[in-house]
């Protein structure tokens, strides 16, 4: 079991043996959960890749490999 002490700030450091569990690292960010009884959980604050799908507009029509290459180059060279 994995403890922590909080400081005056109220802060807490998560022990790495829970972050490698929780999967999180250095700037995610955490949700804190108070049950009925009392008890607190926290878990990682994550979203679901398919949450995702539909925020960029498919385009009017399909673009081919060299178009997509041709528009590279024209905008890269400034021609």
């Amino acid at each position: 079991m994995s403890t922590s002490t909080v400081t005056s700030k109220g802060q807490i450091t998560i022990p790495r043996d829970v972050r490698k569990v929780l999967g999180i690292e250095s700037g995610d960010k955490v949700r804190f959960n108070v049950d009925d009884k009392g008890r607190v959980f926290f878990v990682p604050v994550t979203v679901d890749v398919t949450s995702l799908k539909g925020i960029v507009p498919k385009p009017d029509k399909p673009v081919s490999v060299e178009e997509m290459r041709a528009t590279i180059i024209k905008r890269g060279t400034g021609a």
